[in-house]
Parts: structure tokens; C-alpha cells; sequence
């Protein structure tokens, strides 16, 4: 109960957080510089009316960067959770349904990828071809379908066997109306809840391979990528680190705040 109020209550902060994260990567390309053209007579600059948040060292601007880092890691990890949600949500589907050699042969392979963790997945995937995005987002996709598969899968067998799923059928309703009702619609707002944590583990997965210099390269923007590039002038810049470390607290922060809003209600309340 305690958890719900403090998502209620830090709910439209998070929502303000997002639009603002949103609208600093969607409006950067009319509001700053090209975020690949250098200055070398101005590097380091601190945040001024010229460039809002200072230049980097080879005087690029660091808003332009911003906003192309925050295009690139949200844009990857919005697309990875939403094919990963389809993929593991139509094979839970499959799984649950028909049983048999389909259900122990998609087990198998959630449990193949389960027995390693993700991260390093992700690292194995995008180590083949450094700097693609290609790599980067198969390697997302493949850790996080799991985590919608077996919720799904577990939900379709028991949703099946019981009785409004009888009665239904009784009544002469086919397997479409099944599927909607009785199998997906009770199960939207935890497969909403799976899908933002996705978000926010891809977001922190590409931020952490682009730290280690194993995801995307250079001259790309990217949240991770900008930290390794601001850390040997950390003494005199501190800025440079400040901008990419700040939004990548506010975006996994507010993702999480909006899911502790939207927890089951009268489950914790059942619990407290």
C-alpha cells in the first residue's frame, strides 16, 4: 500500500521528467549545433547562451550530443522492449495453448538464455559487430522476450483450464474471443509493467556496453559513449560527465516511478 501512494503521489513528476527528457532529444536538432561538427578553438567551453551545456574537447556542443545520445539509447531500447514484448508474448501464447513439443521446446530455449545473464548476452551479441546497432538491439531483444515469455506462458495455462474459459465455451464463443478476454486483457498491465522495466534495462545495458567501449562508436552520441569520452576532463569540466549521468538518472528513475504507480492496488492491500 505504502509503495503505491509513493508511486501515486511521484507519478506526474515522472511523466513531466519523461516529456522533458523526451523533448530535450526531440528538439535538439533545431535548438543546437550539429552534434558531429568540431571546434578545436573552443573546447571545453562551460555552459554559456552560445552552447547551453558547455563543449566537449574537441569543442563540439554538448546539448547537440545530449540529445543525439538520448535519441539513440531511448530509440534502441523503446524498440527492443516492443519487439521484445510481441516475440515473448506470442510465444507464451503458443506455449500455454498447445503444450506438448512447442511448450517444452520454447522452455528449453528461455531457459538456455536465462542461464546467462543478460548483460552479458547483449556483450556477446554486440562484441560480433562493434559499433552496429543491429548487434546491439538482437542482443537486447533476445534477454529481455524471456521475461515476457513466462509470465505469458504460465497465465494462458491456467486462464484455459478454468471456468470462465469453460463457460465461454459453453456458450458457444470462439477462440478469438477466448484470447481477448479471458487470456490477454487480464494480463495488459503486467505485460505494460515488464515492458517499461525493459525500457529501463536496455537503457542502462547500452549506457554501460558504450561505457566499456563495446557498443556504439564514435563520432555516435550515446549516453554511455559520452561519459567514457568526459571522464579524463572530469577536474576541468566537470559538466561534460554531469549532463549524460543526470539524464540517465532521470529517465531509469522516472520509468521506475511510473511502474510502482501502476501496481495492482488491491493486491498490496490484500498484503498489508
Amino acid at each position: 500500500m505504502k509503495a503505491w501512494k509513493m508511486g501515486l503521489q511521484l507519478a506526474p513528476v515522472a511523466t513531466l521528467t519523461l516529456l522533458f527528457v523526451l523533448a530535450i532529444a526531440t528538439l535538439t536538432p533545431w535548438l543546437a549545433a550539429d552534434p558531429h561538427q568540431q571546434n578545436l578553438m573552443k573546447p571545453l567551453l562551460p555552459p554559456g547562451a552560445a552552447h547551453w551545456l558547455g563543449t566537449d574537447h574537441l569543442g563540439r556542443d554538448q546539448l547537440a550530443r545530449l540529445g543525439e545520445g538520448l535519441r539513440t539509447s531511448l530509440g534502441l531500447a523503446f524498440a527492443s522492449a516492443t519487439l521484445a514484448i510481441v516475440l515473448g508474448t506470442a510465444t507464451g501464447l503458443l506455449a500455454g495453448a498447445r503444450g506438448g513439443w512447442a511448450d517444452r521446446l520454447l522452455a528449453m530455449a528461455a531457459d538456455a538464455i536465462s542461464s546467462i545473464p543478460g548483460l552479458l548476452w547483449v556483450l556477446l551479441i554486440a562484441a560480433m559487430a562493434p559499433g552496429q546497432k543491429w548487434a546491439l538491439y538482437s542482443g537486447l531483444v533476445i534477454t529481455a522476450w524471456v521475461e515476457f515469455f513466462r509470465p505469458v506462458r504460465a497465465h494462458t495455462r491456467s486462464a484455459l483450464l478454468g471456468q470462465p474459459v469453460q463457460a465461454a465455451r459453453l456458450l458457444g464463443f470462439g477462440p478469438w474471443y477466448v484470447l481477448r478476454w479471458h487470456v490477454l486483457r487480464p494480463v495488459i498491465g503486467m505485460l505494460a509493467r515488464l515492458w517499461a522495466y525493459a525500457v529501463a534495462s536496455a537503457v542502462l545495458a547500452i549506457a554501460a556496453l558504450g561505457f566499456v567501449g563495446v557498443g556504439l562508436r564514435p563520432p555516435q552520441a550515446e549516453l554511455g559513449l559520452m561519459m567514457t569520452e568526459a571522464l579524463p576532463y572530469f577536474y576541468d569540466a566537470p559538466w561534460l560527465l554531469a549532463a549524460p549521468v543526470v539524464s540517465l538518472v532521470l529517465v531509469i528513475g522516472a520509468l521506475q516511478a511510473l511502474v510502482t504507480r501502476h501496481l495492482d492496488q488491491p493486491a498490496l492491500e490484500a498484503v498489508a
